[in-house]
């Protein structure tokens, strides 16, 4: 389970990164609210911890951001403070949770087994576009009556993909979030990952299509678009 944290303050940001992967959880940090919304939007992230108060833009226009995208995944603010106010307007925003800081680790893990035990119900659990379908608990790419399963890393690079159909995602976006944090990954890696999801796509006989955009990415074409593209 991979968990998106939102949080300006960079100590605090590490001690609730050391503590998710302590329990397990894959975890990216950012520090503003503008990146909050860039990386949120990926389809990468089953809970997204967020900061109220970020530079940039606060918490409360992140989670409304998130929503107009309409970006699904389980929102958890925090906040210093605990006006029921404040807390009307994160709801109101689209967060589906909220705690006031100081908290314990116990407490904020808590609040996480209850947003993704709720995940099952109001996310979903396909991607989907054209004739393509994504399982996100089983990384199953199916296409009509085949279904292949991608390695992890393809599972990412497919999901970032089938998160933002149409649009160009260049080599570094997709190392920024589809490889750990610090990793050496270069374009070289990413044009064999791509290589690997076309065979599997024509594998599959999806209409879909990656296509290369030369000196930008690439972006995934789903079946109407690819067939415009093609003629």
């Amino acid at each position: 389970m991979r968990i998106l944290i939102v949080e300006d303050d960079a100590s605090l940001a590490a001690a609730l990164a050391r503590i998710l992967e302590d329990n397990g959880y894959d975890v990216d940090v950012v520090h503003d609210g503008n990146a909050g919304v860039t990386w949120g939007e990926s389809g990468l992230y089953d809970v997204i911890v967020l900061d109220v108060m970020l530079p940039g833009r606060d918490g409360f226009s992140v989670a409304r951001a998130l929503r107009r995208a309409a970006v699904s995944t389980p929102i958890l603010l925090l906040t210093a403070r605990d006006a029921t106010a404040d807390k009307i307007t994160g709801l109101d925003a689209g967060a589906d949770d909220y705690m006031t800081k100081p908290f314990s680790p116990a407490e904020l893990m808590a609040h996480l087994r209850a947003l993704t035990r709720r995940q099952g119900d109001v996310v979903f659990e396909r991607l989907a576009a054209g004739d393509l379908a994504l399982d996100l608990e089983s990384m199953d790419l199916a296409c009509g009556g085949k279904t292949l399963h991608l390695s992890a890393k393809e599972f990412a690079l497919m999901r970032l993909f089938l998160g933002n159909v149409g649009q160009v995602l260049s080599k570094d976006t997709l190392i920024e979030r589809a490889w750990d944090a610090g990793s050496n990954a270069g374009d070289n890696n990413v044009e064999a990952y791509v290589s690997f999801l076309r065979k599997k796509l024509r594998h599959l006989g999806s209409a879909a299509q990656i296509e290369t955009i030369r000196g930008a990415g690439y972006r995934l074409l789903a079946d109407g678009d690819a067939e415009k593209a093609g003629s």
